[in-house]
């Protein structure tokens, strides 16, 4: 087992002795182990170091990336909510299949397990590593970005009995905010996603008491407003300033339709 807070001291260096392949493979593991300290502590750090400065080549990319997409069938939950995680480094870094994006579009709404935070399995974080993916796979040249609208749609919709709690809904929000800000997008393109949202939650659909996924669905719809009227900057760059979303006068119009039909007894 390799010490991986020594790589991290070494400045990232790879190990001499250690074929670059066994390495790669052991840090994928590390990223779906259960000790969340192994999965969240320096393998994580010297994955994303990795990449980000070209140490692990194309080749290797794409074969991270490969074992990702199956990864989310996995039947731990901790590698299923790192596995996408894992494959935003991979594309920010440079690699790209269209058969990751079918992998994720077809997990994405079906995850069950939504919870933050575990005490024994540390951060899962299923709504908010699947935003953040969401996000990358929405501003690539390559992704349909009307099809991740619709999968944010189909999130926010599927049924679940577990109210966000760890900031999901926000980071969901912001991932939708960050695709809205494609200058492609027709005006039907940035609020067609939302038609779905309304069918579901509309007032004449309204029951009570409100299911999780109802009340999941409204705090990040709210935020997305605030979004859409202020703009929305990019992850870690708090200083930077916000980008703004294309249409965002018709994006406020639909959503504040929506709003109000959710709420409107």
């Amino acid at each position: 087992m390799t010490d991986w807070s020594s790589v991290v001291d070494a400045d990232y260096a790879v190990p001499a002795d250690r074929d670059l392949g066994e390495l790669v493979g052991e840090l994928s593991r590390a990223l779906a182990d259960p000790d969340p300290e192994v999965r969240d502590g320096a393998p994580y750090a010297v994955l994303s170091t990795w990449l980000r400065r070209g140490v692990i080549d194309e080749r290797r990319r794409q074969g991270l990336g490969d074992e990702m997409a199956v990864r989310f069938g996995d039947p731990e939950v901790q590698a299923r909510t790192f596995a996408p995680l894992v494959l935003d480094m991979v594309v920010s870094a440079g690699g790209f299949s269209a058969e990751w994006v079918d992998a994720f579009a077809r997990w994405y709404p079906q995850e069950r397990d939504l919870r933050g935070h575990d005490e024994e399995l540390g951060w899962l974080h299923a709504v908010a590593h699947g935003a953040d993916l969401l996000d990358r796979f929405g501003r690539h040249a390559e992704v349909d970005p009307v099809r991740m609208l619709e999968l944010a749609a189909a999130r926010l919709t599927a049924p679940t009995g577990h109210v966000l709690d760890q900031l999901e809904d926000d980071r969901l929000a912001r991932a939708v905010a960050r695709v809205l800000t494609r200058t492609d997008l027709s005006v039907r393109d940035a609020t067609g996603w939302l038609d779905a949202v309304e069918a579901e939650f509309g007032a004449d659909r309204l029951v009570t008491p409100v299911p999780a996924q109802f009340s999941n669905c409204l705090r990040t719809l709210r935020l997305l407003y605030v979004l859409a009227d202020r703009g929305v900057r990019a992850p870690g760059e708090p200083g930077a300033e916000p980008e703004p979303l294309g249409h965002a006068e018709a994006v406020k119009a639909r959503l504040g339709e929506v709003l109000d039909r959710m709420v409107r007894r």
